[in-house]
């Protein structure tokens, strides 16, 4: 269950139960996750963000998820759509999603449904949309619903080669080539998506909208859209750095005088890439959505998403190259809705709890107030005024003497929080979590109060404390090591106020459906210095380590006088099981031949020899799994390797018989 603190959440989590559309709530307190990055296909299929449902829903209150019909591929984004009513995506079945949204639902998580509809796909030529039957209507768009501009008058041109007609509107924002851009004047369009929005949110469940590339179409069509689904949660993303800009985009879907959309603050992104980037904290003070009271409520806030996000060599994007968790740290103190990406919730999960409580505990939200702290080219600081209390944000180098009045509560890499005293009530320094059994959490405890005498008391059994129960002073360290439900108050003048909780449980080991396997590759060429192994593994073929370029091998053994490095993976009985590298260097621009299929304690040596661009990777695991053998090019090592003539060799290749030790080998 979420601790919610203030009065002004729990409001607003009341209020997500009507249907009055409001483009986004006054004063909401929750965080949304992105809960996807570029090709993740594997990585968060219906099923498997399902499974996660207790810990995402315990930290946030609404999830982002791509768009979720068929586009005619089994490996799709959703930003190419082709149909709306045929729920069957990269992601999963209909069924699987349903099952997914409505777990959500019932632990108080809302999913944000992904809605493309500036552009849309065809069937099979440029005009041709598909037929889809839904409630009884059948729904399909027809030429004269492209708009007559599109694809800068190529579609034009192939329309009256082939004896169609266009509409006779232009587009009413940017283009996009590649897909038919939709004319949203047309009753047609507007017939169609409306069913289809409202289908997303009366049939599968879906809570709210994020609106791809709103550049594209006018505002007040979202207004419509949003007011006949009945939303109140709608972001657009209007990718423009400019904050003004946005402002103007949020304006234009008014009804009544009401915005009934947010928008994706990308100018506070900017504002973080480039105080990062540029080495000059100072940049966080920059204009961005956040920065007008009248328009931070519908701010929604991020520091990296799919389309910023380092995705490959040939795919660079615009990432931020450092410090991401104090940039979350600074995003999660600020007014506006934090959205926090898939990949930094995964990679540092601890830390990010820590903040998310830390921003409930002193009732940030959406409208929260703040005013400027500290500020120079090596830190930056701002103090943050919400619901039940004050908060310090400290970003970058900067040696802090801790006001008296202030109390420090987390600290990491490049920055610390700091809250007011007079909020009166306990800080436990640990999230809620799973653990394996023989594991052992420490979880900080500290009193918040002006009182200097404040002590802390607490329960593990699920109770509330009260005065009579285990009392600690502030700074103690509580160790838990079986399940627990710890609730904390703070123990004040006889009174307990403020109880905190966190949930901790502890599951076996799962030995008997895995077991451990070994890769080890020396880079016995130098060709790949320092060395990452890219990994992938299931019949699902899922990255399970890191983002390209992968992840920096640094655990080594030597083996007959050379260096190995090596890296461990838990790997099921399943028959359909295998994991997959490339291994590539920093960057990942220079990379060897893939290498598939391995099931067991596997050695490989990468080759300074290339097959076209890639460098060669000679397997030669049945050598060293039995540490008999050794093929070390230069001179061989400690047993030479003849071929079958007799003739020793200085280079070996695969499909090879040779000899060695008195044995023949077979190099697979």
């Amino acid at each position: 269950m979420k601790t919610i603190l203030s009065t002004i959440m729990v409001m607003a989590a009341a209020a997500a139960t009507t249907v009055e559309a409001q483009g986004w709530p006054e004063n909401y307190g929750g965080v949304m996750l992105q809960g996807f990055y570029w090709d993740s296909y594997s990585a968060t299929k219906w099923t498997k963000l399902e499974a996660q449902a207790d810990e995402i829903c315990n930290y946030f209150s609404l999830v982002w998820v791509p768009q979720s019909a068929y586009t005619g591929s089994s490996t799709s984004m959703g930003y190419d759509p082709l149909y709306y009513f045929d729920q069957h995506s990269s992601f999963g079945t209909e069924e699987q999603l349903r099952s997914f949204i409505s777990t959500y639902r019932q632990k108080g998580t809302g999913i944000i449904a992904d809605v493309v509809v500036n552009h849309r796909k065809n069937v099979s030529n440029w005009v041709d949309f598909p037929a889809e039957t839904y409630n009884n209507v059948t729904y399909q768009m027809v030429s004269t619903d492209i708009v007559s501009n599109d694809d800068g008058g190529k579609t034009a041109t192939w329309a009256n080669q082939n004896g169609y007609s266009l509409s006779s509107n232009i587009d009413e924002g940017e283009g996009w080539d590649g897909m038919r851009d939709l004319d949203h004047k047309s009753q047609n369009v507007q017939k169609s998506v409306l069913a289809y929005t409202k289908y997303l949110v009366d049939d599968l469940g879906y809570t709210g909208f994020r609106y791809d590339m709103v550049k594209g179409f006018d505002g007040s069509h979202v207004a419509d859209y949003n007011t006949n689904a009945g939303v109140q949660f709608s972001v657009g993303e209007y990718w423009d750095g400019t904050a003004s800009k946005v402002y103007s985009w949020i304006n234009s879907t008014k009804k009544n005088d009401v915005p009934q959309s947010a928008a994706f603050d990308f100018a506070f992104r900017y504002t973080c890439r480039d105080a990062v980037n540029n080495k000059n904290w100072a940049n966080l003070k920059n204009t961005s959505g956040i920065s007008d009271a009248d328009y931070r409520r519908y701010s929604v806030t991020f520091v990296e998403n799919h389309d910023t996000e380092y995705r490959s060599a040939t795919a660079s994007q615009d990432p931020i190259k450092g410090d991401t968790v104090a940039l979350n740290a600074w995003m999660l103190a600020m007014p506006g809705t934090p959205c926090v990406f898939l990949k930094h919730w995964t990679d540092c999960k601890e830390e990010i709890k820590n903040l998310i409580e830390a921003r409930r505990l002193v009732g940030i939200h959406n409208q929260s107030t703040y005013a400027e702290w500290m500020s120079g080219a090596a830190y930056i600081g701002r103090t943050v005024t919400g619901a039940n209390g004050t908060l310090r944000v400290l970003c970058g180098s900067y040696q802090y003497n801790v006001a008296a009045n202030y109390i420090q509560i987390l600290s990491g890499k490049n920055y610390k929080y700091y809250v007011l005293n007079t909020l009166e009530a306990p800080w436990i320094g640990k999230g809620s979590g799973s653990y394996t059994e023989g594991e052992t959490v420490t979880v900080p405890l500290i009193a918040i109060s002006a009182d200097a005498n404040a002590k802390l008391v607490y329960t593990t059994d699920g109770t509330d404390p009260t005065a009579t129960s285990t009392a600690v002073t502030s700074g103690t360290e509580l160790t838990i090591t079986s399940d627990a439900v710890l609730k904390v108050g703070l123990l004040s003048g006889g009174i307990v106020r403020n109880i905190q909780s966190r949930t901790f449980t502890f599951q076996a080991a799962n030995t008997s459906e895995y077991y451990t396997a070994t890769m080890h590759v020396c880079n016995q060429s130098g060709a790949l210095n320092p060395l990452f192994a890219y990994v992938w593994a299931g019949p699902d073929n899922e990255q399970i380590n890191g983002n390209w370029p992968g992840t920096k091998l640094t655990a080594t053994i030597t083996e007959n006088n050379l260096t190995w490095y090596k890296q461990s993976f838990q790997i099921p009985k399943n028959q359909d099981y295998v994991v997959n590298f490339v291994f590539t260097t920093t960057g990942g621009g220079t990379q060897t031949v893939d290498v598939t299929g391995m099931k067991a304690d596997v050695w490989y040596i990468i080759n300074s020899t290339k097959s076209g661009n890639k460098y060669t990777v000679t397997d030669v695991t049945s050598q060293y799994s039995s540490l008999e053998a050794i093929f070390d090019e230069g001179n061989n090592g400690s047993f030479p390797v003849y071929d079958l003539q007799g003739r020793r060799v200085s280079e070996i290749k695969n499909g090879q018989l040779y000899l060695q030790n008195g044995k023949k080998i077979l190099i697979r």
